[in-house]
């Protein structure tokens, strides 16, 4: 499993793309495609057939994947986007950090 910069429950910025310049929470990683599923980012209309979990049918509204790339985190000191370093804590453990704070980030 690869490491990617964002992790679900992330608060992200989109850099790129029809929403650029957007901020949502992560929902989903999809860490073999490279992609995340961001909150009322990147919506879709998908036709549905009517069934047991649906009766009317119709068309629904949903968030697609976007790439990862597209996604820059939110650095949780200044609230401005920020690209991601990784470095090991006192405890020798691997954490993720801000590039622009330099602020660790809780997840």
């Amino acid at each position: 499993m690869k490491k990617l910069h964002i992790r679900k429950g992330d608060e992200v910025f989109v850099n790129a793309g029809d929403d650029k310049g957007l901020r949502g929470r992560v929902l989903q990683v999809l860490s073999k495609e490279n992609r995340a599923i961001v909150e009322a980012i990147n919506m879709v209309s998908k036709h549905t057939k009517p069934s047991a979990k649906h009766p009317q049918g119709g068309i629904e509204k949903k968030e697609a994947p976007i790439h990862i790339s597209n996604l820059n985190l939110i650095d949780p000191k200044t609230g401005n986007p920020t690209r991601i370093g990784r470095k090991l804590n006192e405890k020798g453990k691997s954490v993720r950090f801000a590039k622009k704070s330099g602020e660790e980030i809780k997840s």
